[in-house]
């Protein structure tokens, strides 16, 4: 039984259709919070960031008389370049030690440990009245080594500031410049320690229920990895250097595919 030409190349047309579609992410693998109902509401907590064990905390001490609250102050820092011009000056901080305590002007040794930094604020401010040091102090505490990692398939990967004390998982990858395609959104992980202990959480972008995950709102130090799918492990495995014979090979094969077209139609004539 013989076939027309053009039987045979919508045959082709047909295959290189499948290969292509193949090839290429579908809808349900990257779109985020498939599951979402527009307008719905939902209730949740928001968790309070608790001062932890290796925080390095900037403390600032003010009143009205400048003379007697500069004694609790540490001193700016200033980094130079290399001409030897002022580039930056540095909050200095104090660390949390394992025991949970900070060495504080006067007060001596302050535990810090569990406290949120509005409890720190009171607790410094009242004890420098109680001590009769400052009557009318207000105190400020910031975190200054509080960081998140992203790592794996993003587009910027790094260390990224906590800008706030509430961090989504969804705010990391958006520091992050988002997944790459080659991302997968069905398994983000998030690398927590506690007290020494090592917790690893998968999430699944794609489902709303990544709001009920206890890691959804991120902590000091928490690491986000973001798995390559399996397209892109697979490419990974190529060696860069045969990258010219691998296209070299893919140049050839389109190559005899459309002489074996043309050999077909010239057939087809006689």
């Amino acid at each position: 039984m013989k076939f027309s030409a053009q039987t045979h190349i919508g045959t082709l047309l047909v295959v290189a259709l499948c290969l292509i579609t193949t090839s290429c992410a579908s809808r349900k693998d990257v779109v985020y919070l498939q599951d979402a109902s527009i307008g719905s509401q939902s209730q949740y907590s928001v968790p309070v960031l608790r001062i932890a064990k290796g925080d390095m905390l900037g403390i600032t001490v003010n009143s009205k008389n400048r003379e007697l609250s500069d004694p609790f102050n540490l001193p700016m820092v200033g980094y130079y370049n290399a001409f030897g011009i002022s580039a930056s000056n540095t909050q200095q901080g104090y660390m949390v030690d394992d025991e949970g305590y900070i060495a504080f002007p006067a007060l001596g040794r302050v535990h810090v440990e569990g406290l949120t930094r509005n409890e720190l604020n009171t607790k410094i401010a009242t004890a420098l009245r109680d001590k009769g040091f400052l009557n009318d102090a207000t105190v400020t505490v910031s975190l200054l080594n509080a960081q998140i990692s992203v790592l794996g398939e993003v587009a910027r990967p790094g260390r990224f500031p906590m800008v706030s004390d509430q961090v989504s998982l969804l705010d990391a990858i958006a520091m992050a410049g988002d997944l790459t395609i080659q991302g997968r959104r069905d398994n983000v992980l998030v690398i927590r320690e506690i007290d020494g202990e090592r917790y690893i959480v998968a999430h699944d972008l794609r489902s709303n229920k990544i709001f009920e995950s206890p890691c959804y709102f991120l902590r000091q130090g928490d690491i986000v990895y973001v798995e390559p799918n399996d397209a892109k492990a697979q490419t990974a495995s190529i060696n860069p250097n045969n990258n010219v014979g691998t296209w070299l090979s893919v140049v050839s094969t389109a190559t005899s595919l459309t002489t074996f077209v043309f050999t077909i139609i010239a057939s087809q004539k006689r």
